[in-house]
């Protein structure tokens, strides 16, 4: 007789990888990919460390996934700011910002997507969405260039250099040593201090005009 996999099956573990997943983000929002254990994360899901191993590869695998799916919410966040109305100046003030703001409200996960050293499958992820985030900007700066807003040139290496721009204005303040030096009273440039930097820096390499 064979065995046949039941939809109420299926449907319990997919539950299940959504759950350790979930799990799995959590640990990395709070401490980094370097916390990601499949040991705690078996025991925060509530399961055998075996049975992680029905869903996922390994350590991996999940890194790879909470990588994508983060991201993915990123992306998602910045195109719905540069494709909403406005010129296309107005359009890059606001997502650089808003950028920005998600990535200072949660720090570590920010700290985690761009830079922390991760395995070599996920840094391969975090090069292709690279590309993304230029091709989103790309069609800013096109638009720009039409709508007068904006003067630009080389738009594809323009469009690399804003998402190189704003991702290493971030690092620094976003760092496990810059969280904890303001955590401890030390003064730290805030995020407006950081923002406003990475904003002048970013129009001024557009000829951005603001009416």
């Amino acid at each position: 007789m064979v065995y046949r996999v039941t939809e109420a099956r299926l449907q319990r573990d997919r539950v299940l990888r959504e759950r350790i997943l979930d799990c799995a983000l959590q640990q990395v929002a709070e401490a980094g990919f370097a916390s990601l254990a499949m040991t705690s994360l078996a025991r925060s899901a509530g399961v055998a460390t075996g049975s992680l191993y029905r869903h996922f590869s390994g350590k991996d695998e999940i890194a790879r996934e909470i990588f994508t799916r983060a991201t993915d919410l990123e992306v998602s966040q910045l195109r719905q700011q540069l494709q909403a109305p406005g010129t296309a100046a107005e359009r890059l003030h606001r997502g650089i910002r808003t950028f920005a703001a998600r990535a200072w409200h949660s720090r570590q996960l920010a700290f985690a997507l761009i830079a922390e050293p991760v395995p070599g499958e996920v840094d391969a992820c975090r090069l292709h969405y690279r590309e993304i985030y230029a091709e989103l900007f790309s069609q800013l700066l096109e638009q720009g260039n039409r709508d007068g807003s904006l003067q630009v040139g080389n738009i594809p290496l323009t469009a690399a250099c804003l998402v190189g721009a704003t991702a290493e204005a971030l690092v620094g303040p976003l760092s496990p040593q810059a969280i904890k030096s303001r955590a401890e009273g030390d003064s730290a440039a805030d995020f407006e201090q950081v923002c406003s930097a990475l904003l002048e820096f970013c129009l001024r390499a557009v000829a951005a005009r603001l009416d």
